[in-house]
């Protein structure tokens, strides 16, 4: 072979092989290692020229030597063992600076005519971008693997149609009820109560079909905790293919819905007993959300207006109200809405049976919140209260009779008492005078129920008429203090942060509820000897407050004292007269003016009874 290397092939052609070689080769002379020659591809594995001809390797690359390759290169010089490396990693410094290289790299020895070694050959490829891809595979796959691992989701991948269990995370095991000697088994092997559910065939199907399954809410009998349980899953099988398209696996993952499903069915449980419950009510039972859309009515709704569950009943509902209360209705429920409070309220709804006739409803409805503290809906009745609204109607109106029939015996009576008090005065007989005097004292009282009977009946049909004028709102309080003082043995203390002026109201109906307020603030404080009485300007409106020391109201109480015959209830020590309508009449007062009245009380300390009320007419 040497003779015909010799014979047949020049030494150029040789350097020309030797220097278009697809890999790097250099060839070392001497126990120096002098480099005897160098091909572009070495020199470039260095970051070298080509002035390194003739210098020793360690002198051009100093930094490998503390890398072992003095060792090495000696050890192959001194014992003619050619060395391997593969995968190698060196540390070189080109372009100033010092990274990490990788090399599959052959040392090699080289003989003369003697046997003897006069060099080494080096043979190199550098492999440093596949051994980099390869960590980023490998910190890909780790990271992959650590994620699908401590995943909160279980995940499992079954290989081959046989589905051995290929990978199971914790979540999955603990779905499972099993540890990790299942990992290698078949699946059906290792849950055997999966026989009979549709589990294994589906996903045999898809090494078949290499087509995702997914299923809601779905089934899963499982042996858990050494018994039969069952559970509810949303899950996948996506199927892991091949470059050429075929199925070699397939990933299960899954979210354990149990708890969920369970909810939702306890839930419907308990709609289907509130749907029964409602069915079976003579009252209209309804759902809304919050825009109004009625969801659900009871069979009694149904039946009365002979519509059907496909009809809109929020359209009908309306198609059957007054027209002109509509907007009111709507307005209400808006206002309802938007403060998250039960809506209550009275109107007509027209009689099915009667075209034209309408019926009194109490409509009335409740937000119900979810966890989260947000309306989900509303529930309400429709309560007929025709009947009821008759009698009322019955009832102010014989009230109404009544009670201006009584005025005119009792104005002739008052007339008479006050005669005969004249006369026993004058006939110097004080004691039976005061007897008179007291018979008087009980006419206006009964005057003054019989007024707050008339009071009402106007207020209830809209007959309460205001005669308003503009007159000084400081001293009608002074004359109405004086006239209350008169009769009371508490002190009045009237305050005042500066003049209120004149207003624009009804001077009498004002009165009326100046006065209410005083007289109930001295009977509801039969302990106390003081009341205080103050009033201010409140941007452009007249404010008036009444301050008593007495028995309180108590705080689930306060929303109801303005209502009709609400009476305020004192302990058993007090019993207090009265129809209870004087707050009543008075809040009706103030909100026919434009104004608002309120109340803050503490039960045992005392209350504050407060009124505002325009100064001019807008």
């Amino acid at each position: 072979m040497k003779s015909f290397l010799e014979q047949n092939i020049s030494q150029d052609s040789l350097i020309t092989l030797f220097s278009q070689a697809p890999v790097a080769m250099s060839l070392l002379a001497g126990d120096d290692f002098i480099i005897q020659s160098a091909n572009p591809q070495m020199l470039e594995i260095w970051g070298k020229g080509t002035s390194v001809i003739g210098r020793s390797l360690f002198e051009i690359l100093p930094e490998i030597i503390e890398q072992g390759f003095r060792e090495i290169l000696e050890n192959v010089y001194r014992t003619g063992e050619i060395f391997k490396g593969n995968k190698w990693p060196v540390f070189l410094e080109k372009d100033g600076k010092y990274d990490e290289y990788f090399f599959d790299f052959i040392f090699a020895p080289v003989f003369n005519d003697d046997k003897k070694i006069k060099g080494i050959s080096i043979v190199a490829t550098e492999v440093t971008d596949q051994i980099l891809s390869e960590r980023k595979l490998k910190e890909s796959e780790y990271r992959f693997e650590h994620l699908i691992k401590k995943s909160d989701y279980p995940i499992a991948i079954y290989s081959t149609e046989d589905l051995y269990i290929e990978f199971a995370n914790e979540k999955m095991l603990k779905t499972w009820g099993k540890d990790v000697s299942v990992i290698g088994m078949k699946l059906e092997d290792a849950l055997p109560e999966l026989e009979g559910q549709p589990f294994i065939g589906l996903l045999k199907d898809i090494f078949k079909t290499g087509e995702t399954y997914a299923s809601k809410e779905a089934r899963a009998d499982l042996i858990v905790d050494g018994k039969l349980q069952t559970f509810y899953y949303d899950f996948s099988y996506k199927p892991l293919k091949s470059p050429t398209g075929e199925v070699y696996a397939i990933l299960n993952m899954a979210v354990d819905i149990t708890d969920l499903v369970l909810a939702k069915k306890e839930i419907q449980e308990r709609e289907k007993k509130f749907r029964d419950l409602a069915d079976s009510m003579p009252q209209f039972v309804w759902t809304c959300d919050n825009r109004g859309e009625i969801t659900y009515m009871n069979k009694s709704w149904y039946r009365y207006t002979g519509s059907s569950e496909n009809e809109n009943q929020t359209s009908l509902v309306k198609s059957m109200m007054r027209p002109e209360t509509i907007g009111k209705v709507d307005q209400t429920w808006e206002e309802c809405v938007r403060t998250n409070t039960p809506f209550v309220m009275e109107y007509e709804l027209e009689d099915p049976t009667q075209k034209g006739n309408y019926r009194w409803f109490l409509g009335r409805a409740i937000p119900n919140f979810s966890e989260n503290g947000e309306v989900n809906q509303w529930t309400g009745t429709f309560t007929d209260i025709n009947e009821f609204k008759q009698l009322e109607t019955q009832k102010d109106n014989f009230l109404g009779i009544a009670s201006h029939e009584l005025k005119t015996p009792l104005t002739s009576l008052k007339l008479y008492t006050q005669f005969i008090k004249n006369n026993l005065e004058k006939a110097g007989d004080p004691k039976n005078a005061n007897v008179a005097r007291r018979m008087d004292y009980q006419i206006d009282f009964l005057t003054g129920l019989i007024n707050e009977l008339l009071d009402v009946t106007k207020i209830q049909k809209g007959q309460m008429q205001l005669n308003e004028s503009t007159f000084d709102f400081d001293k009608l309080v002074d004359e109405v203090v004086e006239e209350q003082q008169m009769t009371s043995r508490h002190k009045l203390f009237v305050s005042r942060s500066g003049a209120i002026g004149e207003v624009f109201a009804d001077r009498h109906r004002i009165s009326q509820v100046i006065a209410n307020l005083i007289s109930n603030a001295i009977k509801y404080s039969p302990n106390a000897d003081e009341v205080h009485i103050s009033t201010n300007l409140y941007e452009d409106q007249a404010q008036f407050n009444v301050r008593d020391f007495g028995i309180g109201i108590p705080e689930d109480k306060l929303s109801k004292v303005f209502e009709q015959y609400y009476r305020i209830s004192g302990s058993k020590d007090y019993t207090f007269s009265g129809l209870g309508l004087g707050l009543y009449i008075s809040a009706e007062i103030i909100k026919r003016t434009g104004g608002e009245i309120f109340v803050s009380s503490v039960e045992g300390e005392g209350s504050d009874f407060c009124f505002r009320i325009p100064k001019y007419k807008n």
